[in-house]
Protein backbone atom coordinates (compact mmCIF):
# COMPACT_ATOMS: atom_id res chain seq x y z
CA UNK A 1 0.00 0.00 0.00
CA UNK A 2 1.21 3.20 -1.15
CA UNK A 3 -0.43 6.37 0.36
CA UNK A 4 0.62 9.97 -1.45
CA UNK A 5 -0.32 13.33 0.01
CA UNK A 6 -0.61 16.79 -1.65
CA UNK A 7 -2.24 19.93 -0.81
CA UNK A 8 -0.20 21.30 2.73
CA UNK A 9 1.25 24.89 2.49
CA UNK A 10 1.09 28.41 4.45
CA UNK A 11 -1.99 30.26 5.35
CA UNK A 12 -3.10 32.95 7.63
CA UNK A 13 -5.83 32.30 10.95
CA UNK A 14 -9.26 31.67 9.67
CA UNK A 15 -8.03 30.80 6.12
CA UNK A 16 -8.64 27.31 4.52
CA UNK A 17 -6.60 24.38 3.24
CA UNK A 18 -7.60 20.89 1.53
CA UNK A 19 -5.65 17.80 2.11
CA UNK A 20 -5.86 15.09 -0.66
CA UNK A 21 -4.55 11.91 0.21
CA UNK A 22 -4.69 8.97 -2.70
CA UNK A 23 -3.90 5.64 -1.82
CA UNK A 24 -2.70 2.68 -4.30
CA UNK A 25 -2.37 -0.83 -3.54
CA UNK A 26 -5.42 -1.73 -1.17
CA UNK A 27 -6.97 -4.93 -1.42
CA UNK A 28 -10.15 -4.91 0.52
CA UNK A 29 -12.55 -2.46 1.26
CA UNK A 30 -13.15 -2.44 4.84
CA UNK A 31 -10.05 -0.26 5.64
CA UNK A 32 -10.29 2.89 8.03
CA UNK A 33 -8.27 5.59 6.11
CA UNK A 34 -7.80 9.07 7.67
CA UNK A 35 -5.13 12.03 9.16
CA UNK A 36 -3.27 12.38 12.20
CA UNK A 37 -0.93 15.51 12.44
CA UNK A 38 2.19 16.06 14.63
CA UNK A 39 3.37 19.73 15.99
CA UNK A 40 6.71 20.01 16.30
CA UNK A 41 8.06 18.28 19.84
CA UNK A 42 4.87 16.71 20.29
CA UNK A 43 3.25 13.13 19.71
CA UNK A 44 0.98 12.28 16.83
CA UNK A 45 -2.45 13.61 17.73
CA UNK A 46 -5.84 12.03 15.90
CA UNK A 47 -7.31 14.52 13.63
CA UNK A 48 -10.20 12.62 11.47
CA UNK A 49 -10.69 8.97 10.21
CA UNK A 50 -13.36 7.80 7.76
CA UNK A 51 -14.42 3.84 7.89
CA UNK A 52 -15.48 2.86 4.29
CA UNK A 53 -17.20 -0.54 5.55
CA UNK A 54 -19.50 1.82 8.13
CA UNK A 55 -19.44 4.89 6.08
CA UNK A 56 -18.82 6.82 9.12
CA UNK A 57 -16.71 9.85 9.75
CA UNK A 58 -14.58 10.74 13.21
CA UNK A 59 -12.79 14.01 14.24
CA UNK A 60 -11.25 14.82 17.09
CA UNK A 61 -12.67 17.38 19.47
CA UNK A 62 -10.20 20.20 18.47
CA UNK A 63 -10.85 19.78 14.99
CA UNK A 64 -14.94 19.37 15.29
CA UNK A 65 -16.67 21.57 13.11
CA UNK A 66 -14.06 23.10 11.39
CA UNK A 67 -12.33 20.14 9.32
CA UNK A 68 -14.54 17.70 7.20
CA UNK A 69 -13.36 14.48 5.86
CA UNK A 70 -14.77 13.12 2.35
CA UNK A 71 -13.53 10.40 0.22
CA UNK A 72 -14.23 9.24 -3.60
CA UNK A 73 -13.97 5.44 -3.34
CA UNK A 74 -14.04 4.83 -6.65
CA UNK A 75 -10.08 6.49 -6.50
CA UNK A 76 -9.28 5.49 -3.30
CA UNK A 77 -8.82 8.88 -2.50
CA UNK A 78 -9.71 11.14 1.26
CA UNK A 79 -9.87 14.38 1.45
CA UNK A 80 -9.38 17.18 4.29
CA UNK A 81 -11.19 20.11 3.71
CA UNK A 82 -9.53 22.51 7.12
CA UNK A 83 -11.22 25.68 7.47
CA UNK A 84 -11.34 28.55 10.17
CA UNK A 85 -7.65 27.25 10.92
CA UNK A 86 -5.73 28.05 14.07
CA UNK A 87 -2.11 28.36 14.75
CA UNK A 88 -2.04 25.45 17.01
CA UNK A 89 -3.09 23.20 13.83
CA UNK A 90 0.19 23.81 12.21
CA UNK A 91 2.07 20.76 11.98
CA UNK A 92 3.20 18.05 9.79
CA UNK A 93 -0.23 16.13 8.90
CA UNK A 94 -0.07 12.25 7.77
CA UNK A 95 -2.52 10.34 5.96
CA UNK A 96 -2.98 7.07 7.93
CA UNK A 97 -4.71 3.84 6.69
CA UNK A 98 -5.77 0.69 8.44
CA UNK A 99 -6.71 -2.50 5.98
CA UNK A 100 -8.68 -3.98 8.95
CA UNK A 101 -11.94 -2.61 10.12
CA UNK A 102 -11.07 -0.63 13.31
CA UNK A 103 -13.97 -0.50 16.16
CA UNK A 104 -14.40 3.01 17.11
CA UNK A 105 -12.26 2.66 20.45
CA UNK A 106 -9.07 2.34 18.35
CA UNK A 107 -9.34 5.57 15.69
CA UNK A 108 -7.61 7.64 17.58
CA UNK A 109 -4.16 5.33 18.40
CA UNK A 110 -1.68 5.71 15.87
CA UNK A 111 -0.96 1.69 16.50
CA UNK A 112 -3.98 0.87 15.02
CA UNK A 113 -2.60 2.04 11.06
CA UNK A 114 -0.27 0.27 9.79
CA UNK A 115 0.22 2.41 6.33
CA UNK A 116 1.06 6.12 6.57
CA UNK A 117 1.96 8.76 4.22
CA UNK A 118 4.98 11.05 4.12
CA UNK A 119 3.69 14.05 5.59
CA UNK A 120 2.79 17.35 4.44
CA UNK A 121 3.22 20.61 5.99
CA UNK A 122 0.23 22.77 7.46
CA UNK A 123 1.38 26.31 8.78
CA UNK A 124 -0.88 28.88 10.32
CA UNK A 125 0.98 32.01 10.81
CA UNK A 126 -0.02 35.41 10.27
Amino acid sequence: VQLVESGGGSVQPGGSLRLSCAASGITGSNYAMGWFREASGNQREFVAVFRRNYGSMHYSDSVKGRFTISRDNAKNTVYLQANQLKPEDTGVYYCVLSERSLIVSLLRSPTSYKYWGQGTQVTVSS
